[in-house]
C-alpha cells in the first residue's frame, strides 16, 4: 500500500503518524480523488523540462520537451534539435527547464530552453511548419538558481525570466522582447552582487506578494526582495529571513487566513514539503515551519494551480527520479506524482492525492488544461521520460 495516498495532512497540527494507515483510510475524504489518463510520450531521458503550446497552429495544444515536440492529439513526435539519450544514473541533460513563448512576434510559439545550472538559456525559433530543426538563439549566457521562474515581471502581458546571474552573483530578470525588430532580452538587476539565491546551484525561488502591498516580491530561502513598484529599478530592498532548507519553486499565500502571506516550499534534494507560517507584522516577517510530510524525497518542481476547480490553489509535485546520482536521498524510490488539495481555514489542511507512481517530476511542471475540456491536466518530463496526464470527468 502506498502510505502517502491515505494521509490527510494537517497544519499547524502535527503530521498524523504513518503507522495508523487503517484510521487514515477511514479519515480520508475519498470524494476528492480525480482520475487521470496517463500517456507516455517518450520513455527515455532526453530532458527534465517541458512546455506546451500550439506549435503547428492547428488549434490544439502540443507538448514541447527538449529536443522534441509532440503533435496533439495523436502525439506524433517531431525533432526540434538533434536528440541525445542520456543515462539517468550518470548524466544530466542540456534541457533542465522549458518554457513556451512567441519570442519574435511572428505568431508562432517558440521554445525557451534553460541549460544545465550556470550555463546559458536559449530560445529555439519555430520554423513555421517546415520539417527542419529549429534555429537556436542565446538569451543570456549564465543562469543561476535551479528553479528559474517564467512569469510576467512588469505586467506587460508577456512572461519574462527570473533567475540568477552567475557571473555577478546577482538576482536578475530578463525581459521578453516586445518588438519584433529588437529581440534582445534586456537584463534588469534586483539585488546587489554577491547575494544569496543567485549562484548556479542555488535552490529555492519564487515570485509572490509577501509584504501585502499587492506587488509580487522575489523570494529565496534566505529571505526576500521587496518589489519597489517599478520592477525595472535596481537594488530592491532586502529582507533576510529563514525559509528553510534548499527548495525548489516557492509560493506565497495566506494559507491560514490571518491576513499575512505564508510561504510554501518543497525539498529539492532531501525529504520534506513544508509551509512557513508568517508570524510577523507585515513588515518584518518571522516564519514558523510546519511539516506537511517527510515521506516524499527530492520534490524538485512544484506547480501552484487549482486542480479540482474549487477556486483554491493546490500544489502539484512529485519525486524527481535520480535528482542526485546517489541513493542516500531516495534516488531509486518510486517516482510518485501527487497533487495536494488545499482546504482553507485557520488550521489549513492539504489532502494528498496520487496521480501516478512511476513518473515523478523533473525541473518544472506544467499544470493547465491542454485538451480544452475545462479540466486541469499535468505534463512532466524527467529522467524516466515525457508524460501527459489528462484529467478525466
Amino acid at each position: 500500500m502506498n502510505r502517502l495516498r491515505y494521509v490527510l495532512f494537517f497544519a499547524p497540527a502535527l503530521l498524523l503518524t504513518l503507522g495508523c494507515d487503517a484510521q487514515l483510510m477511514a479519515d480520508r475524504d475519498k470524494s476528492g480523488d480525480i482520475p487521470f489518463k496517463k500517456t507516455v510520450l517518450f520513455d527515455h531521458f532526453v530532458t527534465e523540462g517541458v512546455a506546451v503550446g500550439d506549435v503547428n497552429q492547428d488549434g490544439k495544444i502540443d507538448v514541447m520537451a527538449g529536443p522534441f515536440w509532440f503533435e496533439a492529439p495523436s502525439w506524433t513526435r517531431h525533432e526540434i534539435y538533434e536528440p541525445k539519450r542520456y543515462v539517468p544514473e550518470k548524466e544530466w541533460s542540456n534541457s533542465m527547464l522549458n518554457f513556451a513563448l512567441d519570442v519574435n512576434h511572428d505568431g508562432w510559439v517558440d521554445l525557451i530552453r534553460v541549460d544545465f545550472p550556470g550555463k546559458a538559456v536559449y530560445w529555439h525559433e519555430n520554423p513555421k511548419g517546415k520539417d527542419q530543426h529549429w534555429p537556436v538563439h542565446m538569451i543570456h549566457e549564465t543562469v543561476g538558481n535551479e528553479s528559474p521562474n517564467f512569469i510576467d515581471m512588469d505586467g506587460d502581458g508577456r512572461k519574462d525570466i527570473l533567475c540568477g546571474d552567475v557571473a555577478n552573483k546577482q538576482m536578475i530578470w530578463l525581459k521578453a522582447p516586445t518588438d519584433a525588430g529588437d529581440l534582445i532580452w534586456k537584463k534588469y538587476t534586483i539585488s546587489l552582487p554577491g547575494t544569496p539565491g543567485s549562484e548556479n546551484f542555488s535552490h529555492g525561488l519564487g515570485y509572490s506578494d509577501l509584504s501585502g502591498d499587492g506587488k509580487p516580491d522575489v523570494i529565496v530561502r534566505e529571505g526576500w526582495w521587496e518589489n519597489p513598484g517599478d520592477p525595472t529599478q535596481p537594488h530592491w530592498n532586502w529582507h533576510p529571513s529563514n525559509l528553510g532548507e534548499p527548495a525548489s519553486h516557492m509560493y506565497a499565500a495566506d494559507f491560514n487566513q490571518d491576513g499575512f502571506a505564508d510561504v510554501f516550499a518543497a525539498s529539492a534534494h532531501e525529504r520534506g514539503i513544508w509551509w512557513y507560517e508568517n508570524k510577523g507584522d507585515g513588515s518584518s516577517q518571522n516564519f514558523v515551519r510546519h511539516i506537511l510530510t517527510e515521506e516524499m524525497s527530492e520534490t524538485h518542481a512544484v506547480a501552484f494551480e487549482d486542480v479540482n476547480g474549487d477556486g483554491q490553489k493546490d500544489f502539484v509535485t512529485g519525486k524527481r527520479y535520480y535528482a542526485h546520482m546517489r541513493e542516500g536521498t531516495g534516488a531509486l524510490e518510486p517516482a510518485y506524482l501527487y497533487w495536494f488539495e488545499y482546504v482553507a481555514g485557520k488550521e489549513p489542511q492539504w489532502l494528498a492525492h496520487q496521480i501516478d507512481d512511476d513518473s515523478g517530476v523533473g525541473l518544472n511542471v506544467v499544470a493547465e488544461d491542454i485538451n480544452g475540456d475545462g479540466l486541469l491536466d499535468v505534463v512532466i518530463a524527467n529522467k524516466k521520460g515525457i508524460f501527459v496526464f489528462e484529467q478525466l470527468d
